[in-house]
């Protein structure tokens, strides 16, 4: 059952503004009813989704397309092959690679400081 834009953002914790955004850049297609609502389905919940952990990723808008046709279709050939998609591709991968081994690095640091303060705790309530 198809839901409206509100329940989408809702359901997605992508505002409507947002979603009206992604539908703007041709990243999903709504349904329209008589009234001339958007009417959402499940795939387009999905992809909703799909284009936000992008995003949140640091995806550049202009490459989530290809992106998005590359998740859904995992086992066909991008139909647009050109060397520079490809290229650009290869460098959000990349990049992404480094924000993680980043993010990895400060978790880790986080985890030696907490460790560090509950040592600290630790002897400072065997000492009392």
């Amino acid at each position: 059952m198809p839901v409206r834009i509100g329940e989408l953002a809702r359901r997605t914790g992508i505002s409507a503004r947002m979603l009206r955004y992604y539908e703007e850049q041709g990243l999903i297609t709504p349904q329209r009813g008589d009234n001339g609502y958007r009417d959402y389905d499940e795939a387009l919940v999905a992809r909703a989704e799909k284009i936000r952990c992008f995003l949140d990723a640091g995806v550049p808008m202009r490459a989530i397309a290809p992106m998005l046709y590359c998740a859904e279709h995992p086992h066909e050939v991008v139909p647009e092959t050109a060397p520079e998609l490809r290229a650009m591709l290869v460098r959000e991968r990349d990049r992404m690679t480094e924000r993680i081994d980043s993010l990895e690095r400060n978790r880790a640091a986080l985890t030696d400081l907490i460790h560090t303060m509950d040592c600290a705790d630790a002897s400072a309530a065997t000492q009392a």
